[in-house]
């Protein structure tokens, strides 16, 4: 029996250091699906544990269980970073100078939008940050 958690746990440690060294981007739906998993190997270990009457091991799988479900599901919160933005802070965001022209903003924010797009392997909060840059040199 203690052979089955040490291996349970084996993959548990390997699933997590393999997803500690995922970057924020496209294969962040990974880590959704390997904690579902990981936290239904827990549950459903745990649920045995206490059924052969190990309750410190079977308490211990099942609050490891429910952390991963739930820690999985949180979504992040994109805060709006126009208001705190200075007009300096947005030209070096978007790499323009401060005589830049609408045309030449627009050309930074849509190219620098190619790669910080979240469909492209950016962040939300990248995106967002290039949105207020351009709304803010736009806006005066």
């Amino acid at each position: 029996m203690g052979l089955i958690w040490l291996i349970v746990g084996g993959v548990a440690l390997w699933a997590l250091v393999r997803l500690g060294r995922l970057t924020e981007g496209p294969g962040r739906g990974h880590w959704r699906v390997s904690a579902t998993i990981i936290a239904a190997a827990c549950l459903g270990g745990g649920a045995l544990a206490l059924a052969r009457g190990s309750w410190l091991i079977g308490g211990t799988l099942i609050a490891v269980g429910l952390y991963f479900a739930l820690s999985s599901r949180i979504r992040a919160v994109v805060r709006s970073v126009e208001s705190g933005m200075s007009a300096k802070e947005a030209r070096d965001t978007l790499g323009v100078t401060a005589d830049a022209t609408t045309e030449q903003i627009n050309a930074a924010w849509k190219r620098l939008m190619a790669r910080a797009h979240p469909d492209q392997g950016g962040t939300q909060g990248l995106a967002a940050r290039l949105n207020a840059a351009r709304d803010r040199l736009l806006k005066g």
